[in-house]
């Protein structure tokens, strides 16, 4: 009697987790607050529900991260047409930003001036950082914005990306996990002379 109970128990946490993943990913976008009324993080948010967004989160940019072309259909399965239909639903909006700055799942130097470039310029905030599901590049991008703008640690920021951070691509090992851990503030770069 007591397997069952217990296997009765872990199936209703599977599903209770199950339904959170497909909540999150269908209808809320996996959207998230990293800091209340600053930084907001998603996947793809519809072109028709963009302004919805937009106008609740009081957001005045849109950081794209999506890279097309990749023919990586698991990690990078945008298209040139759906980020073409954003940008335009975007700049329907009013007072709205909108800035595409392609990225691979870990960022490069350019990739990182110009996204320190967006965060510096205080006009531009709140920001909504995305790629496309919102649970890689778009997490990675928000634990950077706590390293260089909250005073995070690399592994508190690394930590805050994810409710469990073992077995994911955050993880140790994992080029995400390895990139913030290794991550240098422009603090703790070298000034160029």
């Amino acid at each position: 009697m007591k397997k069952k109970i217990i296997g009765f128990s872990l199936l209703v946490l599977l599903l209770v987790f199950a339904g959170k993943y497909v909540y999150d990913m269908n209808i809320n976008h996996n959207f998230e607050t990293i800091t209340v009324g600053k930084v907001y993080k998603s996947g793809v948010i519809p072109p028709d529900e963009i302004e919805s967004y937009v106008k609740k989160y009081h957001i005045k940019s849109i950081v794209d991260l999506r890279m097309p072309g990749t023919n990586d259909l698991v990690l990078n399965p945008e298209k040139i047409g759906e980020i073409q239909a954003e940008k335009n639903a975007v700049a329907k909006i009013k007072g709205v930003n909108y800035f595409g700055n392609p990225s691979e799942q870990v960022p490069n130097k350019k990739n990182i001036e110009i996204f320190a470039k967006i965060m510096d310029n205080t006009t531009n905030y709140p920001v909504l950082i995305h790629c496309y599901h919102g649970t890689g590049r778009a997490e990675l991008y928000s634990a950077l914005y706590r390293i260089e703008y909250e005073n995070f640690t690399n592994e508190a920021a690394r930590q805050g990306v994810r409710t469990l951070v073992k077995f994911s691509s955050f993880d140790d090992g994992t080029p995400k996990g390895e990139y913030l851990k290794a991550y240098k503030t422009r603090r703790e770069l070298p000034t160029e002379k």
